[in-house]
């Protein structure tokens, strides 16, 4: 049995509620009183929580294990990866060698836009989590050059990746929802990047500027390694052509982009989705192949074809696994809270409520997303989820436009992203990644996830209302 998706009815929605909110406190205190471990504190609070919503005794170290290992199964391969990546970058010079490029072409002044702008191309057909483990040795080194705080480059870039990955197709969120919905996918995407752009500028590069100034957040060594590589490090140098590290970059776009382009075509009937030839290219482009294959082009490019030595690869891809360890567990350990509050019926009793209060149905949508988000984590369950409770209603309604369906769409997107906090293994992945401690990180990250959700709909209601004028 899934008991990720177990409805628990045994209590009433305020208790449920109620619940939730305590569980968050309890976990905040544990963490930023007690300065108890946050993995740790996120087992803990995990499993009295499962204790208190009522689910059966039997079933809480399957609901704790199945949120842990869900999470893992999508972060753990992605992190290690992008981590080894991310330290060949570094340790050859690469990141450094892409860095004075930018700088070059955009200014010093421009630097975080010239991050940002990449990171919005990459964010396309690449997921959140994946994105930014890709960019961080980039973002980490232009921030050592030009110093100031980290936030100042990482918050527009990494909002970035969030905005597309929440309002963009073929990202699986918007994608179910529209298919929920009978929404045109094609219209989603055009109308999602009209929405994502000016999000980005406001809560991305407008939060980062007044984040960087607000919080003075020291760029991280978790990407260099330790005093025990910095023998290899200068043996491995190599200072790589910028097309070398380009190459790198783009490898996992094109195959990703590729793996999407074809479930699209596919979707569209333009292509055979069960061809053999198309099921090879869609696994070449899944994710953590895609990663994969660009780790060990990197392992050729900036070591073999530089004639070093096997072992001093080795060494340099071994050293990027302890650091990032801590990272994915208490990822983990995130994604296993989340999973309890799923499996207590938290999420689904708040939505199923909020459905009869009776406001616009765009609206209705919104709220119910963005309660399903606090009170769960997920933003891909919670715009599933919105979408699921509004369905019957769109469906109904024969006089509302495809363009008022697709923005329907994004109206639930915006509020599933709206202010990841501690439930989200998002939030711990930023926080980890970025060295900040939770307080910094709720002040930082969870209020400009609000802002992305509110900057968002803003952008959604504008459009809607030209829709219906148009209708």
């Amino acid at each position: 049995m899934n008991t990720d998706i177990v409805m628990n009815w045994t209590l009433g929605t305020p208790a449920l509620l109620g619940l939730a909110v305590a569980a968050v406190a309890v976990l905040l205190l544990l963490i930023i009183r007690f300065r108890v471990h946050a993995f740790l504190a996120l087992i803990l609070v995990s499993l009295l929580t499962a204790i208190a919503s009522g689910i059966p005794a039997e079933s809480i170290i399957t609901t704790l294990t199945s949120g842990f290992g869900s999470t893992l199964a999508s972060v753990a391969l992605l992190v290690g990866l992008g981590a080894m990546l991310g330290r060949m970058l570094e340790t050859s010079g690469g990141a450094e060698v892409l860095t004075k490029w930018l700088i070059d072409k955009f200014g010093e002044t421009r630097a975080p836009l010239a991050l940002s702008v990449a990171s919005l191309l990459f964010g396309f057909p690449i997921f959140f989590d994946a994105g930014l483990v890709v960019m961080l040795p980039i973002i980490f080194t232009v921030a050592r050059r030009l110093g100031g705080s980290l936030l100042l480059y990482a918050i527009p870039a990494a909002t970035a990746f969030s905005v597309m990955h929440i309002f963009v197709p073929p990202h699986p969120g918007p994608v179910a929802a529209s298919g929920l919905l009978g929404a045109n996918v094609g219209l989603v995407l055009v109308l999602g990047l009209i929405v994502a752009l000016p999000t980005w500028y406001v809560a991305g590069h407008l939060w980062g500027k007044y984040v960087g100034k607000k919080f003075n957040v020291a760029v991280p060594d978790i990407l260099a390694g330790n005093s025990s590589t910095d023998v290899s490090r200068k043996e491995f140098a190599s200072s790589p052509s910028v097309g070398a590290v380009f190459s790198l970059l783009l490898l996992p776009l094109v195959l990703i982009f590729i793996n999407t382009g074809l479930n699209m075509l596919g979707s569209a009937g333009a292509v055979d989705p069960e061809a053999t030839w198309v099921r090879w290219l869609r696994l070449l482009g899944e994710t953590p192949v895609a990663l994969l294959l660009t780790v060990l082009l990197s392992m050729y490019l900036l070591g073999a074809r530089k004639n070093k030595d096997k072992k001093l690869i080795e060494t340099i891809v071994d050293s990027a696994l302890g650091p990032v360890c801590s990272i994915i567990l208490i990822t983990g350990a995130g994604g296993m809270f989340g999973g309890v509050l799923r499996a207590s019926g938290i999420g689904g009793a708040v939505a199923t409520s909020l459905e009869s209060i009776g406001l616009p149905l765009v609206v209705a949508g919104f709220l119910i997303a963005a309660i399903v988000r606090l009170a769960q984590g997920s933003a891909t369950v919670a715009l599933t989820t919105a979408a699921a409770i509004v369905q019957p209603a769109v469906m109904a309604d024969a006089s509302l436009s495809a363009f008022q369906i697709a923005l329907m769409v994004l109206a639930l997107a915006a509020g599933s992203v709206f202010a990841g906090h501690v439930n989200d293994s998002g939030f711990w992945l930023v926080s980890r990644f970025f060295q900040m401690d939770v307080p910094t990180t709720l002040r930082v990250w969870t209020v400009g996830q609000g802002l992305v959700g509110l900057v968002g709909f803003a952008c959604v209601m504008v459009l809607y209302a030209i829709a219906t004028m148009m209708a």
